[in-house]
């Protein structure tokens, strides 16, 4: 028998008010649990809060969902996943989930970036190295721009990081064109308002959509997988460059959502990636939204 290839990408689309929020993911990577992953805790600890939530645990799957707004007869893409990969790659696969839906990449207006790892930007780039959004304008956070063009900053980088410096200038370079910054604190398109969360990376951004009374917060990487950090808000991920300012904010903003009732979608919740959060003991309870059809 022939090995299973990947199921055709999906989507979900809901409403905050009148907004449209379509998930249009980029895929998800499953590899073996790292000693180390969160920091700050043993591994058997690790272990132990993936079983209680029936996961293996030996394995991690990350899960990365890109959001689609419609505001204003425009497109706002929130993110843009790993970038084109080898083609039975279970990742990068935002383009094909696009497509699927009927979405051109040139009628995208606007891509608003939230932090500058790889599997945020890369997909800012088609195949062949070329712009994939050609019609879009890119909005990116301006404390994330200062840090990773800072020659200064690049140059005093430990080796892991350096790899992380150099895609960040590979990936702007090829667009051809210098991004618009934005700051925080503000609206950057109608209803969609900028939130510094920063510690994951120093300018690392969430958004609150609004509209007509209702909520959506997008925390971007605020969290890595719920399982673990949504349920442990002091525990810190590897990825975490700042894990005290992340965990910092990550405490304020998962409390506002639970206190609010607020509707939040995570980048790296399982797709479709949206939830709401009770508060519970030291940490919170993740609650997924029921699908319903749109």
């Amino acid at each position: 028998m022939p090995p299973l290839r990947p199921l055709p990408p999906a989507a979900y689309r809901y409403t905050v008010s009148s907004v449209p929020v379509t998930a249009v993911p980029d895929g998800a990577r499953s590899f073996p649990l790292p000693a180390g992953f969160v920091v700050n805790q043993p591994h058997e600890a690790v272990k132990a809060a993936l079983r209680e939530a029936f996961l293996p645990d030996d394995t991690l799957t990350l899960y990365f969902n890109p959001l689609l707004l419609e505001i204003a007869g425009k497109r706002v893409l929130i993110d843009t996943g790993y970038g084109p990969q080898a083609e039975h790659a279970s990742f990068g696969r935002l383009h094909h989930t696009l497509e699927s839906v009927g979405i051109a990449a040139a009628t995208i207006d606007t891509v608003v970036i939230s932090h500058f790892h790889g599997d945020h930007i890369n997909g800012l780039l088609a195949a062949d190295g070329s712009a994939a959004f050609p019609n879009a304008h890119v909005l990116v956070p301006e404390p994330e721009w200062a840090f990773w063009m800072d020659e200064g900053a690049a140059s005093r980088a430990a080796d892991p990081l350096k790899a992380a410096f150099a895609n960040v200038r590979r990936v702007f370079g090829a667009l051809g064109r210098e991004p618009a910054r934005y700051g925080w604190d503000k609206e950057i398109v109608p209803g969609l308002t900028a939130i510094g969360t920063p510690g994951h990376t120093p300018g690392h951004t969430s958004f609150l959509l609004e509209s007509d009374g209702q909520k959506l917060f997008i925390q971007s990487d605020l969290t890595n997988t719920p399982f673990l950090f949504v349920r442990n808000p002091g525990w810190h991920a590897m990825f975490d460059m700042d894990p005290q300012l992340a965990e910092q904010n990550r405490r304020k903003m998962l409390g506002m959502v639970a206190a609010e009732r607020m509707l939040v979608a995570g980048f790296h919740f399982p797709f479709p990636g949206a939830a709401h959060l009770e508060k519970d003991g030291d940490g919170f309870r993740y609650v997924p939204v029921p699908w319903v059809q749109a």
